[in-house]
């Protein structure tokens, strides 16, 4: 029987190929059958891929910039033709509804576009020596062969943001998607197959991560990896790459703050914060977690999300009046169950949800929870949810709710309703966070830098700061 898979695979030496090592079955998040199976890499095509890297990053790095911007631009030109069929397969690997799964898909052509006219803007600069007759020439050059790991929850965003600007900068690249969503991968990588890059320019790799992640770390020809994924893995990865002084580069946990100021507009909070809690089933490393009310505001706010969340409808995310889809897998849901049952054990008290959707006999649906009288202790609080949980809480002081904000480990995201311009600076300035959001949840873009501070990661994504990633800074002194 035909599968969503079989005309794809891996993606080495500039051709789709089988299996080296067997195949993993994929699992849809409603039905919780086979959509197919995927074939997978082991250790000798992994270090066969890591020196045809090598072989193409002496090709591409050496193509002219005017040319690798041509190329980008039409792998996003494929990719915008091919729309339908890539949101569509978002949608079946995770889940989410199919009007988030086409914007994500427009965000990933968007980093595309961008990075190739950022191609054409490495500059270097000049710069007068203390010396008669030299010159310092400061240049920028592409790092060499990249690794790239991902995870699920966006699948084509989250690759897109490294594939586009490793590219532009002139480095080759190896990615390694989640296991979970490797087909958005695929159709992506066939894109990038229509522009015509050099043999080993691109390649896509799945299976498991000792077969594909040991060589990449043990192997010194790769000398950067970017990581989006979980703090635990960010810290075991920083500490492989010290044996051969990879850069690194990633963007892990978040555990956001939303905090709705006397001042703010209540109404704008709730319509703002109901859609960015409950996108992708909550599933979104910058999406608010702790939700700081001002007392003036703290009833009305609870009994409006509540009202919004009760109305939200669950199922199917190929189906247009569907709001909110299924968790990724059953693992998911038991976590989320966990943290709920910890929270009500607690004292905290459930508003709405907490369970299972009973009405579905298939999917890892989980009704979209809220939780009031929580405590900064609890895991619902301390912890990044990754799931439809808002926990609730009330304030009265800005000192202390920044404070309270500001004691989470994780750094990713912070948001804020206000109307005072001078409280805005103050936000901006005392908030710990690499991304602040005012009055919006509007964060992502491909001309802006996404990541975050503390155990939230390091270096960014998009903007020219995604760029400046994948180049080394070279000094040469001239004396003529």
């Amino acid at each position: 029987m035909m599968t969503i898979y079989d005309k794809f695979g891996l993606f080495v030496g500039g051709a789709w190929a089988d299996s080296s090592s067997g195949e993993i079955p994929l699992y849809s998040p409603v039905t919780e059958r086979v959509l197919g199976k995927v074939p997978t890499a082991d250790i000798a095509l992994t270090q066969r891929v890591i020196s045809d890297a090598q072989a193409a990053f002496l090709v591409w790095s050496k193509t002219p910039v005017w040319e690798r911007a041509t190329r980008l631009h039409k792998v996003a030109d494929e990719m915008s033709s091919r729309s339908e069929e890539a949101a569509r397969m978002i949608v079946l690997e995770t889940g989410k509804p199919i009007t988030q799964a086409q914007r994500e898909w427009s965000l990933a052509v968007d980093q595309f576009r961008w990075y190739a006219e950022e191609a054409r803007r490495v500059y270097g600069r000049i710069v007068e020596t203390r010396v008669p007759n030299g010159e310092f020439s400061i240049t920028r050059e592409p790092v060499g062969v990249v690794a790239a790991f991902t995870a699920w929850n966006f699948p084509a965003a989250l690759v897109a943001r490294k594939v586009a600007p490793a590219l532009a900068a002139g480095c080759s690249v190896i990615l390694r998607p989640s296991n979970q969503t490797p087909g958005v991968s695929m159709v992506l990588f066939d894109c990038l197959h229509s522009a015509d890059l050099p043999s080993g320019t691109v390649n896509l790799l799945v299976g498991a991560a000792q077969d594909i992640y040991s060589p990449i770390m043990e192997s010194s020809v790769v000398r950067k990896v970017s990581l989006t994924g979980s703090t635990k893995v960010g810290q075991q990865m920083i500490r492989d790459s010290a044996r051969t002084l990879k850069k690194v580069s990633m963007e892990l946990g978040g555990n956001a703050p939303m905090i709705l100021f006397e001042d703010g507009d209540i109404s704008a909070a709730l319509d703002g914060c109901v859609a960015a809690k409950f996108a992708n089933a909550g599933q979104v490393c910058v999406t608010p977690d702790r939700f700081f009310i001002h007392e003036q505001h703290y009833k009305e706010f609870v009994e409006g999300f509540v009202d919004s969340a009760t109305k939200l409808r669950l199922g199917d995310g190929l189906d247009p009046a569907t709001d909110m889809g299924p968790l990724i897998n059953e693992q998911r849901r038991t976590d989320i169950s966990i943290k709920v049952a910890q929270a009500l054990d607690s004292g905290a008290h459930l508003e709405c949800g907490g369970g299972p959707a009973e009405e579905f006999d298939t999917g890892y649906f989980y009704k979209p929870t809220v939780l009031t009288n929580v405590s900064d202790e609890m895991l619902v609080m301390a912890e990044e949810n990754f799931g439809p949980i808002a926990a609730i809480t009330s304030f009265s002081n800005e000192d202390s709710v920044i404070e309270r904000a500001n004691s989470s480990p994780m750094g990713l995201s912070a948001y804020a309703f206000t109307s005072d311009p001078a409280r805005v600076r103050r936000i901006q300035s005392n908030l710990k966070a690499g991304m602040v959001g005012v009055n919006s949840f509007a964060l992502a873009a491909a001309e802006v830098p996404f990541g975050g501070t503390k155990y939230s990661g390091m270096g960014r994504e998009g903007g020219i700061e995604g760029l400046s990633s994948y180049l080394d800074t070279k000094l040469t002194q001239w004396v003529m």
